[in-house]
């Protein structure tokens, strides 16, 4: 009977992560605090604006401007609100134009994580005085980005790294969100399915730490209800309402993926048929506001109270047409003209409408549930975060009952728009300036296969004390053998065995040249290594660190040569992944094989 021998215990680890995790951590902790405050001025410079600009007053307090009494005066509020944020956004900071999260997304792939200090001070400023004067936009896009410019501002009095900068700005950011919507969990979610790029201990610690300390400080500053209070669902979810929530997340996939289209469609109008300075763009949008907020009121501004009446069941048919079509039409129009708002609350008000719309046609559930549902699914199918948009939703209401149908819905839409859509809302805008974000995270191939796996054991070795004249009559005979004709990088090796340096193929016939004139000493160079028990990862990140293309591999202990691994090697681990995504075979089994297996295993055990 053979026994297997024992392997040796790998020194690899599931996760890297180090005491610069619990230093980052620390400085998330200031950061949360910061995102909690932030969040309430936000809040609060929303309502100052909007009693300003609709009740000539000055209070902290909300008030929804659909209750304004200035008649057909209203049309010129939004555009007010436009000029003064088309200015400041030209002689301010042209990075408060948008929406938040994709102009966080660039300075994550393209600045190093830095942000100006003009954008803290200016983005919460000019989305205020967008929102307050009108404009249909939540308030969760403006302090991602307020709060994760803080984040950046302030890793960049810190000693730190790219990746380490890229984690505070998330964890300012996602502090920035938790502080407005009370949802840490959610906000944490939001920065590992878009933000981060990663799910690594080392970046997704210190942003939940923010998220949660942001969380907790909320409380004392805006309260500890949930932001759309629903009385918690008991009944039992049975097949038919998880069918009407497949339905309702095909539909809403498919108006996510229209409302994504109608987004950019403005966005290219006033790029490419407006002859005039993108300044006065926004208060053109603001025209189209006006107008959409005397038809339909209720379509103005933040639009927290009107989700809150869909939730609870208000389901008449004005306020449904009017949110799917007069709200979708401002705010599309509104968003491409590059005023400054948040998408999240206005894609939730849209996919509530649409909630509440197939109600009386779906089994098993109130309005305001199927609304709940709706409203998760287009936000999913819009900007491509399922996980984040279930898990958002039930934050926002505490109504956990609900989670298996929002779960199917948020899933079917993201499933819907995937295969329908290159990019969400949200990478788009990305995409146009000239920048690729791929949002698939996986495994990395080469993690899985170890150096032992790849190594070339056949290399031709050279003695340590090389001279001039061996290496000349080595390469006057040894070089013709065709079996190592392509090798580069030469290890000399000492009588046991153990590398005592390599010398490149060039090296080798320079030493050769000096044949006769001096005895000639071998120009070894210090070896950069790899080991049998290293992943292909490990050494790939050394080769592109140290621009080399073959490393000699090496014993641990010992220090004797095993062999080469140069780049052809390692791109082996790229092969495997390739030809298992790609080659398609049936495996045909006997139909007992599992106990035939079993009873072979006796027979060979006896």
């Amino acid at each position: 009977m053979n026994h297997a021998k024992p392997m040796k215990m790998s020194k690899l680890r599931d996760f890297n992560a180090d005491y610069r995790m619990i230093l980052l951590s620390g400085l998330s902790i200031i950061l949360g605090a910061a995102g909690a405050v932030l969040a309430w001025i936000l809040l609060r410079l929303i309502y100052a604006c909007t009693n300003l600009f609709y009740f000539q007053r000055l209070s902290w307090q909300f008030k929804s401007p659909a209750q304004n009494h200035l008649h057909w005066l209203a049309v010129l509020v939004p555009i007010v609100g436009g000029l003064i944020v088309g200015v400041m956004a030209r002689y301010g900071s042209e990075k408060i134009r948008g929406h938040g999260i994709p102009e966080a997304l660039e300075s994550i792939l393209v600045n190093g994580a830095k942000i100006s200090p003009r954008v803290a001070l200016f983005k919460p400023l000019g989305s205020a005085i967008a929102i307050g004067t009108g404009g249909p936009f939540g308030a969760e896009g403006p302090i991602i980005m307020t709060a994760g410019s803080v984040g950046s501002i302030f890793a960049q009095y810190f000693h730190l790294s790219d990746a380490e900068r890229s984690t505070l700005l998330v964890a300012g950011a996602a502090a920035g969100m938790a502080g407005v919507f009370s949802t840490p969990l959610a906000a944490t979610l939001l920065a590992v399915e878009l933000l981060l790029f990663e799910w690594r201990p080392r970046s997704f610690v210190p942003v939940a730490v923010a998220a949660a300390t942001a969380g907790v400080l909320r409380h004392y500053f805006i309260g500890q209800d949930p932001l759309f209070p629903m009385a918690v669902s008991t009944h039992r979810v049975d097949p038919l309402i998880l069918l009407g929530a497949l339905l309702v997340g095909i539909v809403a996939g498919l108006l996510a993926l229209v409302l994504s289209r109608a987004v950019y469609a403005s966005e290219d109008f006033f790029e490419n048929h407006l002859p005039i300075h993108w300044m006065w763009w926004p208060a053109i949008g603001g025209i189209v506001v006006g107008g959409g907020g005397l038809i339909f009121p209720r379509a103005l501004g933040t639009g927290y109270d009107v989700i809150d009446s869909l939730l609870a069941g208000d389901r008449t048919w004005q306020l449904i047409a009017g949110i799917l079509v007069i709200k979708s039409i401002i705010w599309s129009f509104s968003l491409g003209s590059g005023t400054s708002g948040g998408i999240l609350a206005p894609l939730l008000m849209i996919g509530g409408a649409l909630g509440a719309l197939f109600a009386p046609l779906l089994p098993g559930m109130s309005s305001g549930e199927w609304a709940l549902a709706g409203m998760t699914a287009v936000l999913s199918g819009a900007i491509g975060c399922p996980l984040t948009a279930a898990v958002l939703s039930l934050e926002l209401t505490h109504n956990y009952g609900m989670l298996l149908p929002v779960f199917t819905a948020s899933v079917t839409a993201h499933a819907f728009t995937v295969l329908f859509q290159k990019r969400s809302i949200l990478t788009e805008r990305i995409s146009r300036r000239g920048y690729h974000l791929s949002r698939e995270y996986c495994v990395d191939p080469l993690e899985t296969i170890m150096v032992a796996e790849a190594v070339r054991s056949r290399v031709v070795v050279l003695p340590a004390q090389l001279t001039a004249a061996d290496a000349r009559k080595w390469l006057e005979g040894g070089s013709t053998k065709s079996d190592h004709r392509g090798q580069r990088l030469y290890p000399l090796v000492d009588p046991e065995g153990r590398l005592a340096g390599v010398i490149t193929r060039s090296g080798l016939s320079a030493l050769a040249n000096r044949a006769g004139r001096d005895r000639g000493t071998t120009p070894a160079e210090a070896p950069v290594v790899a080991y049998p028990d290293e992943t292909l990862r490990m050494v790939a990140e050394r080769m592109a660190s140290r621009r080399l293309f073959v490393l000699p591999v090496v014993e641990r202990d010992s220090g004797k040569l095993i062999g080469l691994l140069n780049a052809e090697d390692v791109l082996a681990g790229r092969t495997r992944a390739h030809e298992r995504e790609n080659r398609f075979e049936r495996l045909r089994m006997p139909f007992r094989w599992s106990r035939s297996r079993e009873a072979d295993a006796v027979k060979e055990t006896v």
